[in-house]
């Protein structure tokens, strides 16, 4: 299959370079030129299949041309080490806890299958493979485990000052190796802005082969349809969900609609938002308007210039009212995500996320106009990434910190100061050498 970019269809390249290449050098993002759709066999008996079968099935879809089955069935099979199980919190309101792999957060579903394809896909280049990734939180820690040590490519992990919890970061600057961490003097946005510009230098992409982990990147968006799907079989036969999903850079949001796409039945798709509510206010009805992004409990959803919009806007041809039909929005505030957190623990002995807690808030409302809908909440990270917000809601000790990350808190950080600046950050990469 070829991919297009989002701002020229008529650009075609294959797979290796969609991937490898991260963005088109029109600055749009590279969407699949065909949407796949999963056969009817596959909706006669996905309830049966293992959680392995439906992300191989899916991912055949979209890859299953340009890599051979064996290999592909290989990678699916040593990403999905973990579940993403559904909790019932009440009859009509589940949780889809997407934390149960290595680095506690969602994104270890599409960073462990990118290194992997990467890791295919380059495996007798010669040149050594840079990924560039910007984070809000999670991305990071889960990018860098996932490529730790992972044979002929480098990680450079870009993340704002200040900006991500004590835990997180230790995620991603306390390992080394082929990782490297830079702490920008500056925002999420600015640390996305610093990898596109790097991506569409014509002058760095002739000397180091340069990608992003980002979900700018394809590959990373695709995995995280393998857990929709999951989560809706594991629901009574015959539910259409609404999915609700935290938002922040909306590949999350984008990975659910190509699920829908797919033959996924789905009733609604809700974003929530924090304050960097840019996309509720274009659900709204109001022109697309990206902002420098605010400061929120929920910080990794602290983006005020979402790069999946792009996708999004080509899943529904640019129509602004076709959009709403099919996804609705709602803005979270600070205040009603830690009274989320209270109100959740007391009512059913559950801790959420500050993420899914913005979550359980949207569902309330959709659910106070839709009392017999059926609500699944993706909670995207474990709370105990979050301490310093769980705790000034709850009493301290209520949330068990895993040893996998209790065991960063005495490790010793190394980042490297960077300002928010492109010729800079160019300048540094730069320096790096090129080869394996």
């Amino acid at each position: 299959m070829n991919f297009i970019s989002t701002n020229n269809p008529a650009r075609r390249v294959p797979l290796k370079e969609a991937v490898l290449s991260s963005l088109p050098p029109d600055n749009g993002l590279y969407m699949p030129e065909r949407l796949p759709v999963l056969e009817p066999d596959f909706w006669q008996d996905w309830r049966d299949l293992t959680f392995q079968e439906i992300a191989f099935r899916v991912a055949q879809a979209f890859f299953g041309e340009d890599i051979p089955a064996a290999a592909l069935r290989s990678i699916v099979d040593e990403v999905l080490t973990f579940d993403a199980p559904l909790v019932p919190l009440t009859g009509q309101q589940y949780i889809l806890e997407l934390f149960h792999g290595p680095t506690l957060a969602f994104k270890d579903f599409g960073a462990r299958f990118m290194a992997r394809l990467m890791g295919w896909l380059t495996r007798d280049d010669a040149k050594l493979l840079t990924v560039l990734v910007a984070t809000s939180g999670d991305t990071g820690g889960a990018v860098a485990h996932a490529f730790h040590d992972v044979p002929g490519i480098r990680v450079v992990i870009l993340y704002p000052q200040g900006k991500v919890s004590g835990l997180q970061e230790k995620q991603l600057t306390t390992l080394g190796g082929n990782i490297t961490a830079l702490e920008v003097d500056g925002t999420f946005d600015d640390c996305q802005r610093l990898v596109k510009a790097a991506l569409l230098d014509t002058g760095l992409a002739g000397r180091l082969q340069l990608t992003s982990a980002n979900s700018i990147n394809i590959s990373r968006l695709v995995p995280q349809i393998f857990y929709y799907i999951h989560s809706a079989r594991q629901l009574p036969a015959g539910t259409e969900p609404v999915m609700v999903v935290p938002s922040g850079n909306l590949g999350n949001l984008t990975a659910g609609l190509l699920a829908e796409r797919l033959g996924l039945k789905v009733r609604q798709f809700i974003a929530a938002n924090n304050r960097n509510d840019v996309l509720t206010q274009y659900l709204a009805g109001h022109p697309y308007e990206p902002r420098p992004s605010e400061v929120t409990l929920s910080n990794a959803m602290d983006v005020g210039a979402p790069s999946n919009f792009a996708r999004m806007l080509a899943l529904f041809g640019n129509d602004q009212q076709a959009m709403r039909r099919r996804v609705s929005g709602c803005m979270v505030s600070d205040e009603q995500t830690r009274a989320a957190i209270l109100e959740v623990a007391n009512a059913h002995d559950y801790i959420l996320d500050p993420h899914g807690a913005v979550g359980w808030c949207a569902a309330k409302q959709w659910q106070l106009k839709h009392p017999e809908a059926t609500t699944v909440i993706l909670e995207t990270a474990h709370p105990s990434k979050f301490p310093e917000v769980i705790e000034s809601v709850l009493d301290s000790g209520r949330v068990v910190i895993p040893e996998r990350l209790a065991c960063l808190a005495n490790k010793e950080k190394h980042a490297i100061p960077m300002p928010a600046d492109e010729a800079a950050f160019s300048a540094w990469l730069g320096q790096l050498p090129a080869t394996k």
